[in-house]
């Protein structure tokens, strides 16, 4: 592939961030080596950021206890934040984390999917949550949406991570698209993509027939790919750098006690990630373009959830 320069777009930069941020979520504890483990205490001690303020109580009769591996979710958003702006969640997708069918479902969000705004009382675009109320509202009105409880947060600043797939070594995926994005060639097939290429290849969708849909399967691939190569602390051989720029560019919930809990318990469910998509109509509202989601595709995506959950 001919590497061609080009102005970078910041939407695209998320990928990088969310593979790392779902493989730091599996390999926890298992950084057995002294000055790994050190690197990675610190720079989660800096991501913690607990959550105050939510509008709704949270789904749960009692909270997730992850020695006696119960099935939790976590709210990954990709923001991008500007100066002077709050910025949106371009990037929403929700993981349900079963260590008991050893899975974990990935659901990626369409930003422009028309939903309540729990908390603000209007109908809008779900990403425009984050805008209003940042990562509070934004768990409030997915989990509405979904009828799941939200148990965790992951908030990626895109502005960070230029060389996280890099500092894995790449990523393989399966292509069933040829297509050119950004002087880059993808052909059909299994291809081995750099920092660079993985970008380009995830955010094409102008010439996909499946639109959105086709850039979101194209992204949850990288992620997936990334989690996969990134599934042994051998591979970071940057581990130092790589925790650093964590911590500057990640805020979570989750605590370093918890992500460890999570690695003993749950490791083998991050082998086995399931993609799930939802189907949508678009249609123009006063001019604004919204993605719709009918009553029978809302209870669709809900039910599969809640069943991953173990809810009833």
């Amino acid at each position: 592939m001919q590497n061609v320069r080009y102005k970078e777009n910041k939407s695209r930069k998320w990928l990088k961030i969310t593979g790392v941020i779902l493989l730091l979520l599996f390999i926890a504890g298992g950084a057995y080596a002294y000055t790994v483990y050190k690197s990675l205490k610190t720079a989660v001690v800096t991501m913690h950021q607990p959550v105050v303020q939510r509008e709704v109580p949270v789904k749960r009769e009692q909270p997730v206890v992850f020695e006696e591996k119960d099935p939790f979710s976590v709210l990954m958003l990709g923001v991008d934040q500007r100066e002077g702006d709050k910025g949106r969640s371009d990037t929403i997708i929700v993981l349900t984390v079963n260590p008991n069918t050893n899975s974990v479902k990935m659901l990626s969000i369409p930003r422009d999917t028309r939903t309540e705004i729990v908390g603000k009382g209007t109908e809008d675009k779900i990403n425009h949550a984050y805008a209003f109320g940042g990562v509070p509202m934004s768990m409030d009105t997915v989990e509405k949406f979904l009828n799941i409880p939200i148990d965790y947060y992951l908030q990626i600043n895109m502005e960070g991570f230029k060389d996280i797939v890099d500092a894995v070594g790449g990523v393989k995926v399966q292509n069933d698209l040829d297509f050119i994005q950004d002087n880059f060639h993808f052909a059909k097939g299994e291809i081995t993509l750099n920092g660079e290429q993985a970008l380009s290849f995830s955010r094409m969708r102008h010439k996909d027939p499946r639109g959105d849909f086709g850039r979101q399967s194209r992204q949850r691939k990288i992620i997936q790919a990334v989690i996969n190569e990134g599934m042994s602390v051998s591979s970071l051989t940057n581990f130092s750098s790589i925790f650093t720029a964590l911590g500057k560019n990640i805020r979570t919930n989750l605590t370093f006690d918890q992500m460890v809990d999570i690695q003993k318990n749950y490791k083998e469910a991050g082998k086995n990630i399931e993609q799930m998509e939802i189907n949508e109509t678009g249609t123009m509202i006063n001019k604004i373009y919204y993605g719709l989601v009918s009553p029978e595709e809302k209870q669709r995506i809900q039910t599969e959830l809640r069943h991953q959950l173990e809810l009833q």
